[in-house]
Order: structure tokens, then sequence, then C-alpha cells
């Protein structure tokens, strides 16, 4: 079978939108290829604004020898998502907009990137304090149950759930955007870098020897300005 040549990512998805978007009214490239982080496994993601779409919609195709991805809009159906990532403190397509790269724009595409750069600016909505006190709790749950856990496949799954649990507490209580699956570690670096190493290093550590030291060192340092770990007189739900 004959290799279909790979395009560069920026030749790639321009001919992908002229072949099957011509008459779109903008469209961007973003992903790991904008910002320099692409793998041999990266696709590219492609966000299209058109007129005509009537929802919007998300379809994965290979061509030009890429995985595509692309995330397809109305000139206003992005707004909902742009609402229910913020309420998530998840922006993913925010983010995608604001760093894409502009492969066509018929008038709409600057302002809708500045409104999702504002966004992200501002971050996500702040944590009253009775979702501190809750998600204290959990956490604390959490760490107590990997603590006293002495089943092996029961301590990796209760340590993956305390990871995101923390990682959420410390950025939502920072005012930061929080991340999911490799954007937990990204997330984190963007809020402080040695932070973030120090979170990795622990959770590392644990995976790779079983020692709990260094977790729940890191998980005590992320709950002691909000009051530290939390059990006696916790309640949710009582009239």
């Amino acid at each position: 079978m004959k290799e279909i040549k790979r395009l560069e990512p920026l030749q790639a998805a321009t001919q992908f939108i002229f072949k099957h978007y011509p008459h779109c009214q903008g469209a961007l490239l973003a992903g790991s290829v904008v910002r320099g982080e692409a793998t041999h496994t990266s696709d590219l993601d492609i966000v299209i604004f058109d007129e005509n779409f009537t929802s919007s919609f998300r379809e994965s195709l290979i061509e030009f020898g890429w995985a595509i991805e692309v995330f397809a809009h109305s000139l206003t159906s992005y707004q909902a998502f742009f609402k229910s990532d913020c309420k998530r403190a998840r922006p993913s397509l925010p983010r995608m907009i604001s760093e894409g790269i502009i492969l066509v724009d018929n008038g709409i595409v600057q302002s809708i990137k500045k409104e999702a750069a504002q966004l992200l600016e501002k971050g996500p909505e702040k944590w009253p304090e009775e979702t501190i006190r809750l998600k204290r709790y959990f956490i604390s749950d959490a760490l107590d149950d990997l603590i006293g856990s002495s089943n092996t496949g029961e301590s990796l799954f209760i340590a993956n759930t305390l990871a995101y649990i923390t990682h959420e507490f410390v950025l939502r209580t920072n005012g930061h955007w929080i991340g999911d699956s490799k954007w937990i570690v990204r997330s984190l670096n963007n809020y402080n870098k040695s932070f973030s190493k120090e979170f990795v290093e622990a959770f590392e550590i644990f995976y790779k020897t079983g020692s709990k030291v260094k977790v729940i060192q890191l998980v005590d340092k992320v709950l002691a300005p909000h009051g530290g770990r939390l059990f006696e007189g916790f309640s949710l739900g009582k009239e």
C-alpha cells in the first residue's frame, strides 16, 4: 500500500478547509501543533464557524496524513460551549480559539478570539466557602482511605481520585482553571511550576514504591490554608 505523505500541519489544515468547508466564515488550527507540544500521535484540532450550521457538531477524520478533529459551530452556538466550559472550569473551547492560528476569517474570528481570551483571563468563578468546606471533606475522606488501604489495586485507584480532587482544590481555591487527563499537569504548571513538580513527584513515588508519605504531606499542605483535614462537625443536607 502506498504511504500517504503527511503535509505540514498548517498546510494540511488549510487544504482540509478548502476541500470540505470552502464557504465557512471562519476557521482556526488549534491544539498541540500550535503550542509546539505535538507528538507522533497528535492530531489536528480545527475549529470551524459557519452560519449555515444548524447546530454544533464534532467529527473525526483522517486526511493528508493526519488524524483531524473538527469542532464545528454556527456563529452563535459556540457561546453555549463557552458558558458550559467556564461552569466546569475546564475552558477547552475558549483555549482552542484563543491560541488558534487563523485559517479563514470573513470578519468574525478576531472578535471571537478576543471573547475567548477575556474569559481565560478572567478565570473561573470563585468557590463559595460552602463548596470549599465540602471539597475539604471529600479530600480528607479519600486521603484517609488511602492511608488505611492495604490492597494495592484499591490504593492505586484511590490515589487516582485523590490526585484529581486535590489538583481541582488547589487550582480553584487559587482562581485558576482546572484540567483533565494530560491537562491536569499542564494546568498545574500554569499555576505554579514548582508546586506542579512537587505534586507529580509525590504521586510518582507512590506509584513506583507504594510509599504514601509524600502524598500525605502534599495533601495536608494543600488543605492547611483552609483549615486542614475535615471530618468532625461536617454535615450535609441536615435540616
